[in-house]
């Protein structure tokens, strides 16, 4: 069965957000104002579990800047392509000016099916195609109303969303576990090394607020920040490896540039991010890259709590020789090793469970094309 396409911009409108106001707060404790960054943007969803939150007076200066849950939003500016819609509880939140909404959907069409086709490869195909700019790539709004849709009667739609979604409500339930698994192993790293409330801490003489037996250390004596590889989203041959960028995995490749295991800490654009890689991975030119030789759990735990500065103006950057006059606080073998095998359980737990999410995403965007073009019954 064939059918027909339509563009977007004959049913439906599409508009940007809102940078917010110079000298605007974003805070981590909720307040009614969520603010939606393209760092919380994953390709299948929002992680709720790290949105910031504005003030009320910042949010009434960019109150015509929000999106509902009827909207599917698309980021247009960093990584881009990054589609979805916002749930229930973030119904009105603000929406950054580095991402677009596609509102007032016709009823002709369901926006979730809009949001799953975006994201098949055919719809980000069509993304990246439309995407223009060399040194900033960048999607203009009026290319996104350009890209050609599947035009499904609505019946369609809503059976194609119904069996996609069963997949995602797996997927999602599995982030929350791992969202809750990460929240632990973070929580025992500041127990342990922030707040030095470690097994045995009463005992322990405390100088300079280092522990006897434990030191500091600045992170050029710990490990090389190498520098990613710049791999354009055009050249990319998607594979079975993971892409890195400062706002995390931003796609996949057919081949690795590091085995892992490894770190990756953002360079430019979120700058300080950190990330565990379990996989061979490919960081590209955003961020830098910790050697599976140097990398360990503990070390990915320390970094997340270090203070790395913004050192560029006009885009954020994290200079190197900054980062490595940043100061570790390493401790004895005896909790070192302690701490080690308290994380290494949980961290399994969450690369199984990584690995199922990326099988029944992997299922799922085999199926959708198929749904789509009318090769498959629903």
């Amino acid at each position: 069965m064939i059918f027909s396409a339509i563009k977007i911009g004959s049913f439906a409108k599409v508009k940007g957000g809102k940078r917010l106001p110079k000298g605007a707060q974003l805070y981590d404790e909720p307040t009614e104002h969520p603010y939606i960054r393209v760092t919380d943007m994953f390709s299948d969803g929002l992680n709720s579990f790290q949105v910031k939150y504005i003030d009320q007076q910042t949010h009434d200066s960019i109150s015509r800047y929000t999106i509902s849950i009827h909207d599917v939003y698309i980021s247009i500016a960093g990584t881009i392509g990054r589609v979805g819609m916002v749930p229930d509880t973030f119904n009105g939140a603000n929406l950054t000016e580095n991402a677009a909404k596609i509102t007032d959907i016709d009823s002709s069409f369901n926006p979730r099916f809009l949001m799953y086709f975006l994201r098949s490869h055919l719809g980000q195909g069509q993304i990246a195609a439309k995407t223009g700019g060399t040194s900033q790539p960048k999607l203009a709004l009026y290319r996104i109303e350009e890209i050609d849709c599947p035009k499904l009667p609505r019946d369609m739609q809503d059976e194609i969303v119904l069996a996609a979604k069963n997949y995602d409500d797996l997927i999602e339930n599995n982030r929350r576990r791992i969202q809750l698994l990460e929240e632990s192993a973070r929580l025992l790293y500041q127990e342990w090394f922030v707040h030095q409330r470690f097994p045995g801490h009463e005992q322990v003489k405390i100088t300079d607020g280092v522990p006897e037996g434990w030191e500091k250390k600045p992170l050029k004596q710990i490990a090389t920040l190498n520098y990613g590889k710049a791999l354009k989203a055009e050249v990319r041959v998607p594979g079975p490896f993971p892409v890195y960028g400062s706002s995390g995995e931003v796609g996949s490749h057919e081949k690795a540039l590091v085995k892992g295991q490894g770190i990756v800490v953002g360079r430019k654009g979120n700058v300080g991010s950190v990330y565990w890689v379990n996989t061979d991975f490919y960081p590209i030119d955003t961020v830098y890259f910790i050697s599976a030789e140097e990398s360990s759990l503990f070390l990915y735990h320390a970094l997340q709590n270090v203070q790395f500065i913004n050192t560029d103006v006009a885009v954020p950057g994290l200079n190197r020789d900054m980062a490595y006059s940043r100061e570790i606080l390493i401790p004895d073998d005896k909790n070192y090793e302690r701490f080690l095998s308290e994380v290494t359980p949980i961290q399994e737990q969450v690369n199984k469970l990584l690995d199922y999410n990326g099988k029944l995403a992997q299922a799922r965007d085999l199926l959708l094309p198929k749904l789509m073009k009318g090769e498959l019954a629903v």
